[in-house]
């Protein structure tokens, strides 16, 4: 599924140094022609690796959605920055909405079969959906939405490129629908606390993860909440 050594013909990615829990091996900015996708962090360093590998100068600057991480260093280009909604153009790319992950992410679509995806797919582990600002029911949405499409390849967020886009996006759709069904497993076990459906449901949760892997379990219940699938006398 992955291919370290190949990269999809007229896209360049450079790396953001940004490592994290969350931002991987950091986050990927790419340059297609003159234009530049999620240009990062506010870093000098980043900002001159991508300067330079937009060889011909920088016309726009394109945002798959507003997170520090990927938008901060969007005014440092001298360019004009597109924030695309569905189905709007900007330079060579068309965009698709793909809210989940955040209400503003998009999908950006160029030659048809080259999608750039911010953080709706990464290259590898999971997207992280925050309770309250992302939404596991539009999420699993907009996952179905790009399985429904023929891609050759995904150009994520962070991560290595993804050569079996229907593989990666069937992979991150059953993941989904497992976690969840072992959250209302320990439901209808009877189980309630915040600590025991976490300690069932993501006991494959690594330390460091933890966190996070609660304010998922929160993400799970407002989807289960909102489909009126909670226990009697338990919120989301």
């Amino acid at each position: 599924m992955h291919d370290f050594g190949r990269n999809p013909d007229g896209v360049t990615r450079v790396r953001a140094p940004n490592p994290s829990v969350l931002t991987l091996d950091g986050t990927n900015s790419y340059v297609v022609g003159r234009w530049v996708v999620d240009p990062g962090p506010a870093d000098a360093d980043h900002v001159a690796a991508v300067r330079a590998a937009a060889t011909e100068g920088v016309e726009g600057v394109v945002l798959t959605h507003g997170h520090a991480d990927h938008a901060e260093g969007a005014d440092l280009y001298g360019a004009p920055v597109h924030k695309p909604g569905e189905r709007e153009r900007a330079g060579p790319f068309v965009a698709l909405a793909t809210p989940g992950h955040s209400p503003d992410s998009v999908c950006l679509m160029w030659d048809e079969r080259v999608c750039f995806t911010g953080d709706t797919v990464l290259g590898s582990g999971s997207v992280f959906i925050a309770p309250g600002e992302g939404s596991l029911s539009a999420y699993l949405g907009s996952l179905r939405r790009l399985r429904s499409l023929s891609l050759e390849v995904l150009c994520p967020g962070h991560g290595p490129y993804v050569w079996d886009p229907a593989a990666k996006l069937d992979e991150y759709i059953a993941h989904r629908l497992d976690r969840e069904q072992r959250l209302i497993s320990a439901l209808d076990a009877g189980l309630r606390t915040h600590d025991e459906l976490l300690d069932a449901a993501w006991s494959d949760a690594p330390a460091e993860l933890r966190y996070f892997a609660g304010l998922s379990l929160a993400s799970h219940l407002e989807k289960l909440a909102e489909e009126g699938r909670l226990p009697e006398g338990m919120e989301g």
